[in-house]
């Protein structure tokens, strides 16, 4: 057999996808995950890294993002952004429409080492007015609606565009309500792919959006505040909610600026209803707070009772199945060669959500390093995790 490229060694695997939390070792080569086991041997020209106390898990997937950078004034820096987050996968979710995405697929997905996947926008630009002086909703104007165009695109770029995003709600379709999201499922539909819907306050309601969804579909800001939250004042799941589920549309968190609440998110807790899958929708206005990044949005479900294997599933395997590419969000051999180095320290710690109120927890999730493509990432990033072995004497 040949050598493995890399071995991280003695950390706490967690895998959902393999329903794993065990000590023991993993291995990537080719690119690809290779084996999980105990004493996994080196070879000749092994790297080894030492991550014992720490969890390992399958690269995290942040399923709503926004990382146009430069094409968009919302957009954030990919890379920069895994580096300090530990996602392996951002999927952007509208940044671009069928209008400019040749120039996010060539300016920046294609020069990333980050993988970038996206939800192209039925709007013909994407979201363009969205900046801490211009907030146009995109979707508000009918003539910017793009379908055909949309489907030509996506069906062009199948490699990375993984479905067709669309933003309803008073804020970004005003008097069109939910005319835009009938236009992008129209698109999905025709382009054999699934729709993101974003939603926030009524018109349309929580409940008129459900009904138009399909399985496979995705809400996100699913965990929103009212009006338009998931669940009653009595703080029961809306029966649509619990339909929706039973048929097959998937619930995401979708943190950013101002969708997230914690107390919407202690009453569907409550109920047993976890969303599939959590996400940042990180962009210049929440980076720097109230969303910070993935593993704070995760750290926030840690502490409000979510165990943390559902925490890392609903960041792993559940967002590659909600993207259809089960190679992500795992760590079984010939599986996509991505990893997360996590610690969760201890403390006091400060987490706001989207409406503005404070909740204190003892935990926080960090991420301490990433591997990405079978390859310890990025080369200068960390100190931390030392080569081992006399065939490696530097360290990262």
């Amino acid at each position: 057999m040949a050598d493995y490229d890399l071995i991280l060694k003695g950390g706490r695997i967690i895998d959902p996808s393999q329903n794993l939390d065990e000590v023991s070792d993993v291995a990537f080569s080719g690119g690809k995950a290779a084996a999980v086991g105990k004493n996994l041997k080196s070879g000749a020209n092994t790297e080894v890294r030492d991550v014992k106390g720490y969890i390992v898990t399958p690269g995290l997937i942040d399923l709503h993002t926004h990382v146009y950078w430069g094409g968009t004034s919302l957009g954030i820096d990919a890379e920069e952004f895994c580096r300090l987050s530990g996602v392996t996968t951002c999927v952007d979710t509208g940044s671009a429409g069928p209008g400019n995405f040749a120039g996010f697929r060539k300016h920046v997905i294609e020069r990333s080492d980050v993988r970038i996947l996206a939800y192209l926008h039925v709007s013909f630009a994407g979201i363009w007015g969205f900046s801490k002086t211009i907030m146009v909703g995109e979707s508000e104007d009918i003539r910017l609606m793009a379908p055909a165009e949309a489907v030509a695109v996506a069906d062009a770029n199948r490699d990375v565009i993984v479905g067709i995003k669309v933003r309803v709600g008073k804020h970004a379709s005003g008097e069109q309500g939910a005319a835009p999201l009938n236009m992008a499922i129209q698109a999905a539909e025709e382009a054999g792919m699934p729709v993101m819907c974003h939603i926030d306050h009524p018109p349309p309601s929580y409940e008129e959006v459900l009904g138009m969804l399909r399985p496979g579909d995705v809400l996100t800001h699913a965990f929103r505040a009212f009006p338009n939250a998931p669940c009653t004042v009595q703080g029961t799941v809306k029966p649509a909610v619990l339909e929706a589920r039973k048929r097959g549309v998937l619930f995401d968190i979708g943190h950013g600026k101002g969708s997230f609440s914690f107390k919407t998110a202690r009453a569907m807790l409550a109920n047993g209803f976890y969303p599939d899958t959590i996400s940042s929708d990180v962009h210049v206005l929440c980076i720097d707070g109230p969303a910070f990044d993935q593993v704070t949005t995760m750290s926030k479900f840690l502490m409000l009772g979510m165990p943390l294997m559902d925490v890392i599933r609903a960041s792993t395997s559940n967002a590659g199945h909600a993207l259809k590419r089960t190679e992500l969000g795992s760590l079984k051999a010939g599986s996509a060669g991505d990893a997360t180095i996590l610690s969760i320290k201890e403390g006091k710690f400060d987490y706001e959500d989207a409406a503005g109120e404070h909740m204190t927890g003892d935990k926080k999730i960090i991420a301490e390093g990433t591997v990405i493509g079978g390859k310890w990432w990025h080369p200068k990033r960390s100190q931390k995790f030392a080569r081992v072995g006399a065939k490696t004497k530097e360290t990262a």
